[in-house]
């Protein structure tokens, strides 16, 4: 494992050849034991794919202000659309950002007395029509990425001494993906220094693709903030609160924040997250005694408890950070 002075370094080259590939899941499960973020290279993504993707992001963002409230995600009930700067929340405070949320393109799900709230995070995107490129580019993305992190699960599995497919079931069904392309502006006099303040990602992992050169994420590393700027040619990548409940805490969803950018300055970040179907129940895994050991069991905190339906722990996550669509859809919620 390739350190750097922030995250460890994994190249995913090591997990195809049979004389490294247990030596790289070693790996996986340390990295993600010790910090809950790493570095991805030897992905295979083809580079021109991630020139393009930030391209079509920087495309959209230029739009005129119409063409983008066009697509404004207060009038989407799943959470879909653009959201503009200073229109989502973190800890109750307002992100220094602007972005659109993708997700898995599917019908709403009607209303109805046995129907769970988390069904409202199921519905049609909003795309752009000034800009059809967003749909096309971001389809291919997340078909790529998807298949990416299939293949990481399964090298997680493995390394936490489970089958390859212990996860498959609760993804085979309808996964609850999602995209996120981010702006974050400079900071402007008098105003935040938050981009997206501390939180913990509420799904499976995330892989993360950040512009070349621009800085602003950090991760909590034994309570204080550790830099993890862009390295060229990798993703970032992070476990979310559903492998700390699988794990029993043995892995941990690791805090981290975005430092909004210096005045006159921009950056653009695209997550992508692993999420598995919205009534899937994740698993519990029996882990090798040597790893249970190393289980401090699931945090906990009243304030945001993680729940093993993964609906359930996505949609408090919604609620909380986007009060003008739960106003506007769901006040029965709010």
């Amino acid at each position: 494992m390739l350190t750097t002075d922030s995250l460890p370094v994994l190249d995913l080259r090591a997990a195809a050849d049979p004389a490294t590939a247990q030596e790289f899941r070693d790996m996986l499960r340390e990295a993600t034991h010790d910090y809950g973020f790493f570095y991805l290279v030897g992905h295979g993504i083809d580079p021109a794919l991630t020139e393009r993707i930030i391209a079509v992001s920087r495309e959209f963002f230029a739009l005129p202000e119409a063409d983008k409230l066009e697509i404004e995600n207060v009038t989407s009930p799943h959470f879909r659309g653009y959201t503009r700067v200073g229109g989502e929340r973190t800890q109750g405070q307002v992100d220094w950002r602007e972005q659109i949320d993708i997700g898995p393109e599917r019908p709403a799900v009607p209303a109805g007395p046995d129907v769970p709230d988390y069904w409202i995070l199921q519905g049609p995107n909003l795309w752009p029509t000034a800009l059809p490129e967003v749909r096309e580019t971001l389809e291919e993305w997340n078909a790529t990425l998807a298949e990416l992190s299939t293949r990481l699960l399964a090298e997680w599995a493995e390394s936490l001494g489970q089958p390859r497919d212990v996860f498959d079931a609760t993804f085979a069904d309808a996964p609850a993906t999602l995209t996120k392309i981010v702006r974050y502006p400079g900071r402007v006099e008098g105003g935040t220094a938050q981009g997206v303040g501390w939180h913990n990602d509420s799904g499976v992992l995330t892989l993360l693709l950040v512009e070349p050169g621009k800085r602003g994420l950090q991760v909590e590393r034994h309570g204080q903030p550790m830099d993890a700027p862009p390295l060229e040619g990798a993703l970032i990548v992070n476990i979310g609160e559903m492998l700390e409940w699988a794990t029993d805490g043995y892995l941990k969803a690791t805090n981290h924040r975005v430092l909004a950018p210096e005045p006159g300055t921009d950056r653009i970040s695209v997550p992508y997250f692993h999420n598995p179907a919205l009534d899937a129940v994740f698993p519990r895994l029996t882990l090798p005694a040597e790893l249970a050991a190393q289980a401090p069991g699931v945090t906990l905190d009243e304030a945001n408890p993680i729940l093993g339906v993964y609906g359930e722990n996505a949609l408090k996550s919604r609620l909380r950070a986007h009060p003008d669509v739960v106003a506007a859809h769901h006040p029965h919620l709010a």
